[in-house]
């Protein structure tokens, strides 16, 4: 993403594991899956890799299709499958309802709604 020009990944986790945090607080990150893209067991493992020693919760959208766009969204086992290997490796993991994909809003389908308002 562009922000990681500015404000490399690795060094937003370096300051996470650092953040002090009440015993009850986590530091919360969105995982947008998509469909051959970032949605399996390797990809889950590299994100469990990613965020170890972090106090995280990891809100798991299914990416929204929408008419052209080349992405899709995974089928709900493959997201249960994601979901299960990281709690079997000790992290909260919650599957965030989607919002929006009505009126084309939700995540993933803001971009193609802008191009569309440039016209």
């Amino acid at each position: 993403m562009p922000v990681n020009k500015k404000y490399p990944l690795e060094k937003l986790i370096e300051h996470c594991k650092k953040y002090p945090l009440k015993n009850r607080q986590r530091i919360t990150f969105e995982y947008i899956l998509i469909k051959d893209v970032n949605d399996s067991i390797n990809d889950a493992e590299k994100l469990y890799k990613i965020l170890k020693g972090i106090k995280a919760k990891i809100n798991l959208i299914k990416f929204n299709e929408y008419p052209g766009s080349e992405f899709k969204a995974p089928d709900d086992e493959k997201v249960k499958e994601f979901q299960r290997y990281l709690f079997n490796k000790g992290l909260t993991a919650l599957l965030r309802k989607s919002k929006g994909k009505d009126i084309l809003a939700a995540c993933g389908q803001l971009f193609s709604r802008r191009d569309k308002w440039k016209e």
